[in-house]
Parts: structure tokens; C-alpha cells; sequence
């Protein structure tokens, strides 16, 4: 009986990492040394509304609310999810941070300032007509790793070694 509940229960959670990677992206955190990349990329001004789109387990949520932004992750996949809640739990910048348990497609990015995403490239077209559907003008979309065909970078910060951030505005 209790090798049936953890074999449930491992399936369960091994099928919200499958169903992640499949909507998006599976879970490839940010590297750590990257998130102070981040924060100077996103020039953060305390009060703005920054959205971390699979947010894995909250690294740059915890660290935008810190820099005092009003910062809000999704994340579909439970085990990166539960270490995001934990994380902001634990964080002394927890009060200006929420992590969602909610597909990002779903939700409605109109006020954000700031838009991060570690996605795979196969579904950035989707994601470059959701940005230019629901982002308003000025918006910032900062991305790692790969850049969005189509769209201009305002800054583009690859240090030899590092991997690539782009920076865009709408």
C-alpha cells in the first residue's frame, strides 16, 4: 500500500514536470551567478510589477522583490513550484512577492513593467504575439539564452563564458 502512494505520487509529480517542459519549457533553473545580470538589466524601480514566467524555484522573483518591485512567478511543475513557495516564504522580500501555481498563457501580463522568461525557442512565437498583444508600451521583456526573432534587443549582455540575456522593450 505505501509503495503504491509514493509510486502515485511520484507519477503525479514526474507528469507536471512533463507537462511543463511540454507547454514551455522543463525546468532548466537561471544560474545563480545570473540573477545580479538580471537585476541590472531590469533596472527595477521599487513599486513595479515584474512577472517571471515559469518561475521555477522563485531565484529571480525572491531577488526582484528584494530590489522592491512587486514581483509574481507561475510555475505549472510541482516540485519547482513547492521550492518557489518555499523560497519566498523564507525570504525577507516575501511581502512584495507571490508565487501561482498557473499556466502563464492564462494569465494577464498588461501591467507589467518587467517580463523574464527561460523558455525553449520553439514556442516563442507564441509568446512574441502574446508580449505585443498584452504588454504595454515601455514594458521591459528581458529573456535568457536565446533572442526573439523579430524584435530589436535594447541591450544584449554576453560575457564571454556566460550564457546570453536579451533586453527588450515594447
Amino acid at each position: 500500500m505505501l509503495f503504491s502512494i509514493f509510486l502515485f505520487v511520484f507519477l503525479f509529480l514526474a507528469a507536471t514536470a512533463v507537462y511543463a517542459g511540454w507547454r514551455a519549457a522543463p525546468w532548466a533553473p537561471t544560474f545563480k551567478d545570473d540573477k545580479e545580470r538580471f537585476l541590472r538589466l531590469a533596472c527595477i524601480k521599487p513599486g513595479q510589477k515584474v512577472y517571471d514566467l515559469g518561475c521555477g524555484d522563485g531565484r529571480l522573483v525572491a531577488a526582484a522583490g528584494k530590489a522592491g518591485a512587486i514581483a509574481v512567478g507561475f510555475e505549472i511543475s510541482l516540485v519547482p513550484y513547492f521550492f518557489a513557495k518555499w523560497r519566498i516564504a523564507n525570504s525577507p522580500a516575501g511581502k512584495n512577492c507571490r508565487i501561482k501555481f498557473k499556466d502563464f498563457w492564462k494569465a494577464d501580463l498588461s501591467d507589467a513593467d518587467v517580463v523574464y522568461f527561460f523558455l525553449m525557442p520553439k514556442i516563442f512565437a507564441k509568446m512574441k504575439a502574446k508580449m505585443e498583444k498584452e504588454l504595454k508600451p515601455g514594458a521591459k521583456v528581458i529573456i535568457y539564452t536565446w533572442p526573439m526573432d523579430g524584435w530589436e534587443p535594447l541591450a544584449e549582455d554576453c560575457p564571454k563564458g556566460k550564457t546570453p540575456i536579451y533586453v527588450y522593450r515594447r
